[in-house]
């Protein structure tokens, strides 16, 4: 992506300027992964201090947003540090002799453009202004958080520091070649028309700092008496969609060839082959420089053109070297160049959950819970950075020798800061095993930390009967309609010494629509131990399941007075 700026700032008829405003243009990697940051803060007049948070809105966003980690999205990303911002900007008002007067704290509005791949993002709390220029089309984009009262009295209604928890807008939209976007402050866009503003950028053609300095200078003109300043950008060249550092690095790469026992490979001794499947192979490899046993996974031949096969083979490492977790599988950092088209990750002794569910097909429920825990565990940790497993079910878990779950195969992963990259056909492919695939994922819908609820549900169903819960029946369902009619059949007509109450929970966590699951991972595996009185009450089974002798002498006695009384008839 390229672009071209021009910002222009002052004081007008002010005694000081509160405005603050700045441009980041990282270099590659981060000019990918991240994009490009504009950002403008505008103190309000009643403060003496608000120039420091303008400053400090600013600052803070435009070095902290580009160290969060390359997994998470704009989004989200953007909104922790406004937050972060927010809290430390209240904290210093709440700590300073304004602490009962907010007008006069540590307070500023807050407009920022988070320009990456093909789309525009952005982030506003304040009467700042972000406008979007197509053609001659000048289009605002934010909304000014101000409350009026009268036809001439206004206040402010949202800022950062003006309170502990921060309101914030959020938007985005599609780049195009040529676009401009316009960040300006109150005191320029109160006294300048649309028709000006256009007027101003025609004429400064190629110039843009000569055409935010005629609009601020226009504004003072035309009676402002506010500060001035003025942002304008036009997007000269965008990203390809695709162009990120994985595909970079699927084409630099030359293919592997089939490897052997005892043959060295890149800086690797082979072992000994461990896996072979139509998607890839897998290797017992040892490091020659470090001395460490590695798996190489290795892809199948007949999928060298699959680009996007090759993509997620390499995103495997990538996610697993940024999550910290013991129960998902973790991938050793690189220490020498790589010649070949590969993916490295810690080798692990042990057995699949699919080969111990075979080994105990009748396990405890305390065992089962124990187990699910661990899985929940290492899904929270990629839930953590934005990503997805996507692929969840009893293969690509692993039981190690100390008896520690772990996920493993993360090809299918899907990674909020990546996604926001792809193409369109990229997000919608489906991946994973249909038996474990949630029932939003045929419908086209994304995916959620709620469809891995539902798989791990699965999971949990099968290890506690050796079936499923709806069958083969979930990828059959097209339509929400058709999902509605699914069944969910019992476990306790399966498992007798199972508590009723486990159905609720599994059902809850089961339902075909996400929204009626649970609201977090963690809710679920809770409820697994301890079910809330609402569920033991709704799933109490029948008196002649719960008590069969109190049933029997309860149906006597209602005979005998029913014989009583026929007998006085």
């Amino acid at each position: 992506m390229k672009i071209s700026s021009g910002q222009y700032s002052c004081k007008g008829r002010k005694p000081g300027n509160q405005d603050f405003h700045g441009i980041y243009t990282p270099t590659e990697p981060q000019l990918s992964g991240k994009g490009i940051a504009i950002a403008l803060a505008d103190g309000i007049s009643s403060s003496a201090v608000s120039h420091i948070a303008s400053e400090s809105a600013v600052v803070s966003f435009l070095s902290d947003y580009f160290c969060t980690p390359d997994a998470w999205s704009v989004k989200k990303s953007a909104q922790r540090v406004l937050m972060a911002t927010n809290a430390w900007l209240h904290a210093q008002t709440r700590q300073s002799q304004y602490r009962y007067d907010l007008d006069r704290g540590y307070v500023c509005t807050f407009s920022a453009l988070i320009l990456k791949s093909t789309t525009a993002h952005l982030f506003h709390a304040g009467d700042t202004r972000i406008y979007h220029l197509r053609g001659n089309s000048l289009e605002q984009l934010t909304e000014d958080h101000r409350l009026w009262v009268a036809p001439d009295t206004s206040y402010l209604s949202r800022a950062l520091g003006m309170g502990q928890h921060l309101e914030l807008d959020y938007r985005e939209l599609p780049l195009a070649e040529g676009d401009y976007f316009l960040l300006t402050t109150d005191g320029v866009y109160e006294h300048l028309s649309t028709a000006q503003i256009l007027e101003r950028i025609a004429a400064a053609a190629d110039d843009l700092d000569a055409a935010a300095r005629a609009m601020v200078e226009l504004a003072y003109a035309q009676g402002s008496d506010d500060n001035l300043t003025v942002q304008l950008i036009r997007v000269e060249r965008l990203a390809q969609q695709q162009a990120h550092e994985l595909q970079q690095q699927a084409q630099a790469l030359a293919f592997a060839p089939q490897l052997k026992a005892g043959e060295r490979f890149d800086g690797y001794h082979i072992v000994r082959q461990l896996h072979v499947s139509s998607r890839s192979h897998l290797y017992l490899a040892q490091d020659i420089d470090s001395g460490a046993r590695v798996a190489l996974k290795l892809p199948s031949v007949d999928l060298q053109h699959d680009q996007a096969h090759l993509e997620r083979l390499l995103g495997e490492e990538w996610i697993a070297r940024r999550i910290n977790s013991p129960h998902v599988l973790k991938a050793p950092a690189a220490t020498r160049p790589r010649h070949y088209l590969y993916g490295v990750s810690e080798y692990l002794e042990g057995q699949s959950l699919r080969q111990w569910m075979r080994d105990h097909p009748c396990p405890s429920l305390e065992t089962v819970r124990g187990m699910v825990e661990q899985i929940a565990r290492g899904l929270q940790a990629l839930h953590r950075l934005e990503i997805l497993h996507q692929d969840l079910r009893p293969e690509n878990i692993l039981i190690d020798e100390h008896g520690t779950l772990k996920l493993i195969d993360l090809g299918s992963a899907q990674v909020a800061g990546l996604t926001e990259q792809a193409s369109l056909a990229d997000r919608e492919q489906l991946l994973g095993t249909a038996q474990y695939t949630a029932p939003e994922y045929f419908l086209g819908e994304r995916g959620s930390p709620r469809s891995e609820q539902f798989a791990l549900a699965v999971i949990t169903y099968e290890m506690l009967s050796s079936r499923l819960p709806y069958g083969a029946e979930v990828a059959k369902c097209r339509s929400r309609t058709a999902q509605h009619r699914l069944r969910y059949q019992p476990l306790y007509r399966a498992e007798a010494d199972l508590p009723i109450w486990l159905d609720g929970v599994l059902r809850k966590a089961l339902h075909p629509d996400p929204l009626k699951r649970y609201a977090a991972l963690s809710e679920f595996v809770f409820e697994l131990r301890q079910p809330s009185r609402a569920l033991l009450e709704k799933n109490r089974p029948p008196l002649l399941e719960r008590n069969p002798l109190l049933f029997w002498q309860s149906l006597c006695a209602v005979l005998a007075l029913l014989l009583v009384w026929l007998a006085l008839r």
